[in-house]
């Protein structure tokens, strides 16, 4: 093998990657129809489409996960048969999951080995290991410490373990699964130029994004799957983030959002100087203030673990306040149970939506009702009234566009879009006064975040208080008047949407104070 074959590393690199044909059923859904895919070494190819467009399905048959029904796959004009995750890195196919797949207390070492045979076994060859990390770390700028504890690091740096990871284990193509979700735009920054090295050593990269501005940046190529078809394979020089939006959707997507000017009424929400702490009393949010007042988007900025989900939390009533108030609708509300909460006016749109969000065996008409079953017109006591709760199914389904074969089916059939619909169809339903919307569009294609966003536009129009909290800084900036940012559980700034820009929202995430405005 001549040494234009063969990685860096050593490894030989994969020169061709392609998928043929591919074919994969599931009970009422043809998920890839006949899709051709391909990738090659040197060069940055994104996966794009909107949610339940297959995209998900193709990589997990390339990493083993699922089996096609039908389709082949050729590596360097080879046929080959990939059965496991296990077949796929022997193959040289590595994955870089959305979500971190370590273990948090236990070394970066110790997590780069596992599952690896060592030649001392049962013990860990970690003085090799932590050699070739940092070898690893040097050739790409991957620096963390093979000693350190991955609960101890950045969520920066946890990405840049799961990278070494990937590459300790032969990766010559490594699937990137939305690596950036939840890095700041400065670490966005540094893992491209991390990638476009990879790139230049002979690496062949896959790229899953849902953000167009990413995609056009750093890739060579799109692929964009629509309705589990292959749509069309174009360069990514020749075409602009809307030619990629309309082939997503197959319509004209607006990418723009328009904030009209806006009527400031009343104060609806005030928190004033609240902390929190977690089960082993650590403060993770310290000593907050803010209002919101109605007619006025307010937007929480911060890298993802910095005190987002004990706000959203803390203001809902899910958790305890140890020091502050918060006052809803002029009322002190401070650690009220959530159903009270809710009976003054407030709607919470959580995060987790599946675990936090819907009961996910509950039919789409039994989630839509969920906080008001025991209440009239729902229910007549003890015996609900099937008949209204039908057709106020029926007219959140037309009101809010949710895609369902019919109110009836359960809430985990529906894609992550359409879940996400129907929870903002049921929080919006109850005319409230305060809305919180924590990660409204996480992981929601663009179709869905266009409707979703022109709903929270509505509402602000409407006089809706709503504080959105979002690591989508693209989403922040749309959306907000004002930006709420937080580092480290405290406020860094608050500052006016029009005034700042991403690059100094970025430093603020980072733990740069600015003074606040009024």
């Amino acid at each position: 093998m001549t040494e234009n074959n063969l990685l860096p590393s050593g490894l030989p690199r994969i020169e061709t990657l392609e998928m043929r044909g591919i074919v994969k059923r599931f009970p009422g859904v043809l998920a890839n129809d006949r899709v051709d895919f391909d990738v090659k070494a040197t060069e940055i190819h994104a996966l794009l489409g909107e949610n339940g467009a297959g995209k998900s399905t193709l990589m997990k048959i390339l990493y083993g996960l699922y089996q096609p029904e039908e389709g082949e796959i050729f590596l360097n004009g080879n046929l080959i048969q990939i059965d496991s995750p296990t077949d796929s890195i022997n193959y040289g196919i590595g994955m870089i999951h959305q979500h971190f797949m370590l273990v948090d207390n236990i070394t970066v070492a110790e997590n780069v080995a596992l599952g690896l045979k060592s030649s001392r076994e049962p013990r860990m060859d970690l003085d090799v290991v932590s050699e070739r990390i940092r070898e690893l770390a040097d050739k790409y700028g991957l620096q963390v410490h093979p000693n350190a504890i991955i609960s101890k690091l950045a969520v920066g740096e946890r990405q840049r373990v799961e990278i070494i990871k990937a590459l300790y284990r032969g990766a010559a193509l490594l699937v990137l699964d939305e690596p950036t979700a939840v890095l700041t735009p400065q670490e966005v920054d540094d893992i491209f130029v991390i990638f476009r090295q990879m790139a230049a050593d002979g690496h062949a990269l896959i790229f899953i994004s849902h953000k167009l501005d990413e995609i056009t940046a750093l890739t060579d190529r799109v692929t964009v799957l629509r309705d589990g078809r292959a749509i069309g394979t174009v360069q990514t020089a020749d075409v602009t983030k809307i030619d990629l939006a309309n082939m997503m959707v197959g319509r004209e997507v607006l990418m723009e959002r328009v904030r009209p000017p806006r009527e400031i009424g009343d104060v609806r929400l005030k928190i004033d100087n609240v902390s929190a702490e977690n089960e082993d009393g650590q403060t993770i949010l310290k000593n907050a203030s803010f209002e919101i007042q109605s007619g006025e988007i307010v937007g929480v900025a911060g890298v993802s673990g910095n005190g987002q989900r004990p706000l959203a939390r803390t203001i809902a009533g899910l958790h305890e306040v140890s020091e502050g108030t918060i006052t809803l609708e002029g009322r002190d509300v401070t650690n009220l149970l959530p159903t009270q909460m809710y009976d003054i006016g407030l709607s919470y749109i959580p995060e987790e939506r599946m675990h936090d969000g819907v009961v996910k065996d509950f039919s789409v008409a039994e989630n839509f009702i969920l906080q008001d079953h025991g209440r009239k017109p729902y229910s007549n006591g003890i015996f609900l009234n099937f008949k209204y709760i039908a057709e106020h199914a029926r007219q959140l389904i037309s009101d809010f566009n949710v895609k369902t074969p019919s109110s009836d089916t359960p809430a985990k059939n529906l894609s992550g879009g359409n879940i996400q619909k129907l929870i903002l169809a049921r929080e919006l339903a109850r005319n409230p006064h305060v809305l919180i919307a924590a990660q409204p569009t996480r992981g929601v294609d663009i179709g869905a975040t266009e409707y979703i966003h022109n709903q929270l536009l509505k509402q602000r129009s409407e006089g809706l208080a709503t504080l959105l909290i979002s690591e989508d800084l693209d989403e922040v900036k749309a959306l907000s008047d004002r930006i709420v940012v937080l580092f480290g559980g405290e406020i860094m700034g608050i500052v006016n949407n029009d005034e700042i820009t991403i690059e100094e929202l970025g430093l603020m995430m980072a733990g740069e104070k600015r003074e606040m405005v009024e």
